[in-house]
């Protein structure tokens, strides 16, 4: 479907451009970032959980006592530090490579690039997109920042089976940096 045909919940031309084409890159975010912030970005990883899920995951089309990992990060730039980029993953760990799962623990590498580094085939879905008030996801980002974000979710496809579930939050407006409307 394309991508305008699934903003049902807001008009998109509310958005500057950097945040519709953050919504509709299909490729890493992180690359995407970095283009359009024009400086490298670093993860820093906030949490790490490996366990096993008590209720079914219908996005992941995971029953009840899957082994998931849930995975909280903050994509931000270097060397400013300032934060582009919040996401929350839930990943089908048995569909997915050891190797890479035990990466994804160690490593600070944001995800699009272990995809890329391990030859992953990947597909992603979007499933959903909003504009929203979350405070405590708000208090990431600088304070001259927009407290709207902006927030999609998506599947992405591993094996052609859906593999991680990932939200990705950033500002609707990012204060101090200059924007195309």
């Amino acid at each position: 479907m394309p991508f305008l045909e699934q903003m049902e919940r807001f008009d998109t031309r509310s958005l500057r451009m950097v945040q519709r084409i953050m919504l509709a890159t299909d490729g890493t975010l992180t690359d995407t970032v970095e283009a359009i912030f024009n400086e490298p970005v670093r993860l820093n990883k906030l949490s790490v959980e490996w366990k096993t899920n008590e209720e079914p995951l219908p996005w992941l089309s995971l029953a009840a006592g899957a082994e998931i990992m849930d995975r909280r990060v903050v994509i931000a730039g270097l060397p400013s530090g300032r934060a582009y980029v919040y996401a929350e993953s839930t990943l089908a760990l048995a569909r997915l490579p050891q190797d890479f799962r035990a990466e994804l623990e160690v490593s600070n590498e944001p995800l699009g690039r272990l995809w890329s580094r391990y030859r992953l085939e990947t597909w992603k879905e979007l499933m959903h997109v909003s504009l929203l008030t979350q405070p405590a996801i708000s208090a990431y980002f600088q304070p001259d920042d927009s407290p709207q974000l902006v927030s999609r979710t998506y599947r992405l496809f591993c094996g052609g089976q859906p593999a991680m579930l990932i939200n990705e939050y950033f500002p609707a407006i990012y204060g101090g940096v200059e924007q195309t409307q």
